[in-house]
């Protein structure tokens, strides 16, 4: 595997604003596919793919141009997304699960049948927190979050991790 991020090993981001989910997020790096964060970006745009699967062509492929997609789970495999992303300039992907209650249990993202790959990094993130972003943002009539990764978490106190509240950690 790159050097950089182990299967198992988790990934965190803070979404910056909107404010009312201004919290850290745990996502876990796809096991054999996908390239690592070697950058690690203060203020970067999630933007939610449309549509939300992002198996073929975006009808928003121009705002994920250098910025971070958020996706959703199922309709193509999770190269085919990353693909897709890459595509459109993204510099990354995060695919939350389809099942918006998933709240604890994190999927292996593994490379499909083809012999493609891909060079910007895949993160898989819980049903609950992507349905919760995406909720916000369209709450707020926001075309994106803006969020800081990669959170470096050992060096925040306990006590000061914002963390969802709809998660056990």
């Amino acid at each position: 595997p790159p050097p950089g991020l182990r299967i198992h090993e988790y990934l965190y981001f803070q979404v910056l604003s909107p404010g009312d989910i201004r919290y850290i997020f745990t996502a876990t790096p796809a096991k054999d596919f996908g390239g690592v964060f070697n950058t690690r970006y203060d203020q970067i745009h999630l933007v939610p793919a449309d549509p939300p699967e992002a198996c073929g062509e975006l009808n928003n492929g121009v705002f994920i141009q250098d910025q971070i997609a958020l996706v959703e789970r199922g309709g193509c495999s999770f190269l085919s997304k990353t693909r897709v992303i890459q595509e459109h300039g993204g510099r990354a992907v995060i695919i939350a699960d389809n099942a918006y209650d998933n709240d604890s249990f994190y999927i292996e993202m593994i490379q499909d049948s083809t012999r493609r790959t891909a060079d910007i990094p895949a993160l898989f993130l819980l049903g609950r927190d992507g349905y919760m972003i995406r909720r916000s943002l369209e709450q707020h009539g926001l075309p994106w979050a803006v969020i800081s990764i990669p959170v470096n978490v050992t060096s925040i106190p306990t006590y000061e991790m914002m963390q969802p509240p709809w998660t056990f950690w």
